[in-house]
């Protein structure tokens, strides 16, 4: 991330001179670590011609009324805003890249420039993309989002409002350097919080003290990726912006197949932060290192400070080629002898889920929890659901359409032929495909978010469970490919929940009484797509399959329906299901995607 300056107890992007906030004048809540600040006036004059200018006070955005302005940066916006919803005041971030953009008198953002266009959506893409999997991530040591969203020509996200100090700011005050107890403090929840990015295949390539918080009772908190400003200074070639010399690794200066990034790249910075807080200074460039290494190791320049494994296994981080680096945060915190250092925790709207007792498997097939992805639990539904005018259909018809309350099971259609190239070779099915073509058809007008009570679960051990909330009623829908890539499922509805409407504004914690998920295995990541349907939809030409009480789009003759539909939509969404008396209706929903990984 690129240049940071942060007031103690707020996360923005302002530039300029740090303003310390008198202790009166930061509340706390211990329910949600969120704290209510008093305004802080920008400090520098208001930009002209609408760049950068930021929203007045009072201005609503969804439920979300703003109170003040925390500061303005190069790429963003953030604000004290109020959560009319839930009741608390939380920071607000819109992406705003001065550079690109400005707006007009009203919450309008507009591209200064055609030419600037493709560079403006692919900060915002990465903006809501950084949003989504900080969303997914749930561990105290990470920045929590708690919704995100696109409108007004630009995108939102809405986190807690922290209180603290950064760690280079803790570090300047420190009269000495601090002891080894103190930084394995540090390490431990920072290691566990990038092991928990790090097993959904994400890096955040700019680990540095102005990017980690220190909360009450100095908890680090790893702050977000700046993934907007990485996208937009790589698309203006401005690469001295993003790299921090001394933090980032060689591979991070060019795209080489010898240097590809991956774990090794943030234990290299993390270990670059704690030689600064050892040495008063950082590693010297590592483009420099490359070509002549003069600096000395830790374990003599630091010798006696500290145990010489501590300061060995900081050597092995700092090497300069990534090959000589552990390769992942379990061997390097095995190498520091470090125990994990926090559990992972869940949100405080975590709902309660109930016990899990050994699947059903339907007659004729395996249960999912031995087909890969995750296992799909069933136990007694309450009365309330036997009450329900829906039942279990066979195991070979498919699933009734709609809500799951409609018409009985339908005949399966046919398949048709499959797609194949110029040679007459059928051309490869790929339900995650599928998955980005119902994500990309989504009206962006419709806000789905998605929060996740555990981003990443142990095999046979922990459930799955997720809440959705929605701006506009609709109909829910939860499609999954499961970790081995070979099955497709439509969770939700299903044959014991039946009930899938969602009001505005409403929050839908599934689970729900009936049934429950358990990760089954293979290691991987599960890939969830949510859609909320203004009308109910028919299934009845995807090929859905009851496999009880889920149901499942066989692969076997999944690439024969998509070649069928040459409309751009998937067939794997169903069709919404038409108000009596009328031929036509619109296609509308909102959707939303997230991941769970599994691991051993």
């Amino acid at each position: 991330m690129a240049e940071l300056n942060k007031h103690p107890g707020a996360i923005d992007e302002t530039r300029g001179t740090e303003r310390t906030l008198a202790p009166e004048e930061a509340v706390a809540t211990a329910e949600d670590r969120t704290v209510v600040l008093p305004p802080v006036a920008p400090e520098k004059s208001p930009p002209a011609d609408g760049e950068g200018k930021a929203l007045p006070k009072g201005t609503r955005l969804d439920e979300f009324e703003i109170i003040d302005l925390i500061g303005i940066g190069g790429f963003g916006i953030v604000y004290l805003v109020q959560d009319h919803s839930l009741g608390r005041r939380v920071a607000l971030k819109e992406y705003m890249p001065s550079s690109l953009a400005a707006r007009g008198s009203g919450l309008q953002v507009s591209v200064k420039s055609q030419r600037e266009v493709e560079t403006f959506e692919a900060g915002r893409r990465s903006f809501v993309n950084e949003a989504r999997l900080l969303a997914q991530f749930d561990h105290p040591a990470l920045l929590k989002v708690y919704r995100f969203w696109e409108a007004n020509g630009t995108a939102y996200m809405v986190m807690p409002y922290y209180e603290g100090k950064t760690l280079k700011q803790a570090l300047q005050a420190m009269g000495t350097p601090p002891d080894e107890a103190w930084l394995k403090r540090l390490l431990a929840p920072l290691l566990d919080a990038l092991e928990v990015m790090h097993a959904a295949r994400v890096y955040h390539r700019d680990v540095a003290p102005d990017n980690i918080m220190l909360l009450g009772g100095e908890r680090p908190l790893l702050l977000d990726f700046g993934a907007a400003r990485h996208v937009i200074s790589d698309m203006t070639q401005a690469l001295t912006v993003i790299l921090k010399p001394g933090y980032a690794p060689v591979e991070q200066y060019a795209e080489m197949p010898e240097l590809k990034q991956g774990p090794w790249t943030d234990i290299y910075a993390l270990a670059a932060v704690v030689h600064l807080a050892i040495m008063g200074r950082t590693p010297p460039p590592s483009v420099g290192r490359m070509l002549n290494d003069s600096m000395p190791p830790l374990a003599q320049a630091a010798a006696g400070r500290y145990s010489a494994a501590f300061l060995r296994a900081l050597d092995r981080a700092l090497a300069v080629k990534p090959a000589d680096r552990p390769q992942s945060i379990a061997e390097f915190r095995a190498l520091l002898e470090l125990e994990h250092g926090t559990e992972r925790t869940t949100s405080p709207e975590t709902v309660v889920l109930l016990p899990t007792p050994t699947a059903r498997p339907a007659a004729g097939r395996k249960p999912p929890l031995l087909a890969g992805g995750v296992a799909l639990a069933v136990i007694l539904a309450a009365a309330a659901y036997l009450l329900i005018p829906s039942a279990t259909p066979p195991s070979s018809a498919p699933v009734a359409p709609g809500t799951g309350t409609g018409p009985g099971p339908v005949a399966l259609p046919p398949a048709p032929p499959a797609r194949v190239d110029a040679a007459g070779v059928p051309a490869p099915f790929s339900a995650l495909d599928e998955i980005d073509r119902i994500f990309e058809g989504r009206n962006r007008e419709h806000s789905v978010t998605v929060a996740i009570d555990r981003p990443q679960v142990r095999i046979g051990k922990d459930r799955l469970s997720f809440r959705v909330r929605s701006s506009k009623p609709g109909y829910l829908y939860v499609l999954m490919v499961g970790t081995d890539r070979q099955h497709f499922y439509r969770l939700f509805p299903n044959a014991v929940d039946a009930r899938n409407r969602i009001e505005a504004g409403q929050t839908l914690s599934l689970p729900r009484s009936g049934w429950t998920m358990v990760a089954g295995g293979p290691a991987g990541a599960n890939q969830f797509v949510t859609v909320v349907s203004e009308l109910p939809r028919d299934f009845s030409e995807s090929g859905l399959v009851a496999v009880d009480p889920f149901a499942e789009f066989p692969l076997s003759i999944a690439a024969g329906i998509a070649a069928a539909h040459r409309d751009g939509q998937s067939p794997f969404l169903g069709r919404p299901v038409c108000p009596e008396g009328k031929a036509t209706c619109p296609d509308a929903y909102g959707a939303a995607t997230f991941t769970i990984v599994e691991v051993d």
